[in-house]
């Protein structure tokens, strides 16, 4: 392509874009075009310095993440919802057993919003990421990048792991995965883990059992949890720790308690 090929063609696409009613910086996709056409032309020797180079598009600003929250109340229903025990017939009696993936599931959303953890990370762990330190249960996090996050549990989480645990009979399996996968028939585990999809289909099914009509995902649960830690007066920078994010900002991102200001201010609309 020729000099006035390349000249003709910015010509163009400055007309396309009505770049003297709309400035370039408003125009990100010119922006972009004119900074590769004028380097093209610095290499090429066609032009001595890049025009462009100094231009700077708009900045995007994102304040609040769009995963779905919980309230604190919504949360506690979907857990309290999920049965633990079941009844079965052997030999015409009735007799009540532990509900395994009832417990199962329970113990993920458990973990998931009581340490802020991403799922990719829950899935991942082993039995022997749960343990003892300090007179506490704690729970190893395997995080990206190969990270290990320590965090201490809860004591609801403690009471959803143990009971987990117990039922599963997997106590002693200190390299077996903590959450695997099962049969729905038979309720019986396997030695697989759960994948990312099978705990999103889980959370979906167990929140439509429990009447919520909020569409959740597994990340619900991370900012959930940091919701209501901070609307307990706790500290942004603990919740980054506990989540394990690099950056206030990021944690920030997942912080909702602005949702209940604008909900009542709304309601001030008195018609």
């Amino acid at each position: 392509m020729g000099v006035h090929q390349v000249l003709n063609s910015v010509d163009r696409v400055y007309r396309e874009h009505d770049t003297f009613k709309s400035p370039m910086k408003k125009n990100p996709v010119l922006l972009v075009f004119s900074h590769v056409l004028f380097d093209w032309l610095v290499t090429g020797h066609v032009v001595e310095v890049n025009p462009a180079h100094a231009v700077r598009g708009p900045k995007h600003v994102v304040r609040k993440g769009k995963t779905p929250v919980l309230t604190a109340e919504e949360a506690r229903a979907l857990l309290d919802s999920i049965p633990t025990v079941k009844v079965v017939k052997k030999g015409g009696v009735e007799t009540t057993v532990p509900d395994l993936l009832g417990l199962r599931d329970r113990a993920i959303i458990g973990t998931m919003t009581y340490s802020f953890a991403r799922v990719g990370a829950v899935v991942g762990m082993k039995i022997s990421d749960y343990f003892v330190q300090e007179r506490k249960r704690w729970i190893r996090l395997h995080e990206k990048g190969g990270k290990e996050h320590d965090v201490p549990c809860h004591h609801n989480l403690d009471e959803f792991l143990d009971g987990y645990i117990e039922a599963a009979g997997i106590k002693d399996d200190t390299n077996g995965y903590l959450f695997r996968s099962a049969s729905r028939r038979s309720g019986t585990l396997s030695k697989r883990p759960l994948s990312q999809p099978d705990v999103y289909r889980m959370v979906r099914r167990r929140a439509m059992a429990a009447g919520i009509a909020t569409p959740i995902g597994n990340h619900t649960f991370r900012a959930t949890g940091i919701t209501a830690y901070l609307k307990n007066a706790g500290k942004l920078e603990v919740a980054q720790h506990i989540a394990n994010h690099e950056s206030p900002r990021t944690t920030k991102l997942y912080d909702r308690r602005s949702d209940d200001i604008s909900l009542d201010e709304i309601e001030r609309i008195g018609i």
